[in-house]
């Protein structure tokens, strides 16, 4: 019989150990609103159904940014040299009877729990799913000196975006053929094409943009207001 949402224990992991060099200040700790960037996607995660417990992998000051009156348990650990250690870093700090792992961007404050909940539900029936938004805009592809020399189908694209979530012994055996084979991967879905898993992908509802430029935190402060 298939496995159920209620049947299956879902935890997260927040990756917030980078060091913000292109914004040239810590834009995790930055206001949306009145409340930091990395609270807002705290919040986020505490609010969504499908989430037992949380992990921020972040230094030991940008978990000062996170107050307290947290919900459901909330820990902290040290991240790694890049995101595939920090994640693994996670992992290992994730209680025992948990199965599934949502991993999120810290820099995407604006998650809805609502979406959150659909890319659980979509892991729980298919091992892997992701959020992600379809291509929209037009494609043009250039050539070495930057001129136009023809046209990109946007059909079947997508712009990834996080939550990904797995079960974790397929994501762990997924970083281990990573790290075999000297990969280094942007994200998890990434890692998942390593052992040749299809991650099914969930549409975004709600806008889910990546803080990495001053411009997509005065465009996420427009958004809430």
């Amino acid at each position: 019989m298939a496995a159920t949402p209620l049947t299956r224990t879902c935890s997260a992991i927040l990756v917030a150990a980078g060091s913000s060099r292109r914004m040239g200040f810590d834009k995790l700790a930055s206001p949306l609103a009145g409340i930091a960037v990395l609270r807002r996607t705290l919040d986020a995660f505490l609010a969504a159904d499908s989430i037992a417990e949380i992990v921020v992998v972040c230094p030991a000051e940008r978990w000062k940014l996170l107050g307290g009156g947290f919900s459901k348990p909330v820990r902290r650990v040290n991240g790694g040299a890049d995101r595939q250690d920090s994640v693994v870093a996670g992992l290992a700090a994730l209680s025992a009877q948990t199965d599934l792992v949502a991993v999120h961007d810290g820099a995407r404050p604006l998650v809805s729990p609502a979406d959150i909940d659909r890319c659980v539900a979509a892991a729980v029936e298919f091992r892997a799913a992701a959020l992600a938004r379809r291509v929209t805009e037009t494609l043009k592809r250039s050539d070495a000196a930057d001129f136009s020399a023809g046209a990109v189908s946007r059909e079947n694209l997508w712009f990834m975006e996080t939550p990904q979530v797995f079960e974790i012994p397929l994501l762990l055996e997924a970083y281990e053929a990573v790290a075999a084979q000297g990969l280094a991967v942007t994200d998890e879905v990434s890692a998942m094409e390593a052992i040749g898993v299809q991650v099914k992908f969930v549409e975004s509802i709600h806008p889910n943009l990546k803080i990495t430029t001053p411009a997509d935190l005065a465009l996420a402060e427009a958004l809430l207001r």
